[in-house]
């Protein structure tokens, strides 16, 4: 096959799949699928699931949870425990007192853990809570003094933790990544909270139209 024509149907089938992406995400995408790395050792643990969508799915996960295991390490010694408490403070100071119901829901929580959460670092004296002047029946937030030196102390632990969980992967591996899954975190992001109360039927049918299945064909007799 001609070159051009070749590398013509690498990026029509890119551009199919990421329709965002422009020219150097495919070049990143190409040289990526060209260039792979034998990786050694076992793929997950457990049980690997038989279908592409599951086993990618499974990966993040257990990265996710590896990670979150390596950072609570980190921020031992500090005045938090636990990695989602770095996320919620991070969220405060950079919304700039946002309201109660802002942060539990940009870091994803369920109303009551949330607000289990932020109760426990007011107790700590990391946040203030305060009246929300524009509407009485909600509550604002913010960082006291402790609290933003806290966010500074563990922000150098958290950066040193994401070096050391992407130091194999080189910079353009790793806007690779970025590019090809941030619109999962976007739409999920974005949808979450529409879908609580919902059956899961019900949310599967709203996202994902599966195609007729052909119908069977009559024996001849």
């Amino acid at each position: 096959m001609n070159k051009t024509v070749a590398l013509v149907n690498e990026w029509a089938a890119f551009e199919e799949r990421h329709p965002d992406g422009n020219l150097e995400d495919f070049c990143r995408h190409y040289l990526a699928r060209k260039n792979e790395q034998k990786v050694k050792g076992r793929l997950v643990g457990g049980v690997i699931p038989g279908f592409n969508s599951g086993l990618l799915l499974k990966i993040i996960g257990r990265i996710s949870k590896l990670n979150m295991w390596y950072a609570n390490i980190a921020l031992k010694g500090t005045e938090l425990n636990q990695i989602e408490e770095f996320g919620v403070l991070v969220t405060i100071r950079q919304e700039k007192n946002p309201r109660k119901t802002e942060v539990i829901y940009a870091n994803l929580f369920e109303l009551s853990s949330g607000t289990d959460m932020l109760n426990r670092l007011i107790k700590r004296n990391l946040v203030r809570e305060y009246d929300d002047k524009e509407d009485k029946r909600s509550k604002r937030l913010e960082l006291t003094a402790k609290g933003e030196k806290v966010v500074e102390q563990c922000t150098e632990r958290i950066k040193k933790n994401a070096t050391l969980m992407a130091h194999d992967l080189s910079e353009d591996d790793k806007e690779l990544c970025i590019q090809l899954l941030k619109g999962l975190e976007i739409k999920f992001s974005s949808l979450w909270l529409q879908h609580r109360g919902k059956s899961f039927e019900e949310i599967y049918s709203s996202l994902v139209k599966e195609e007729p299945k052909p119908a069977a064909k009559k024996k001849q007799l």
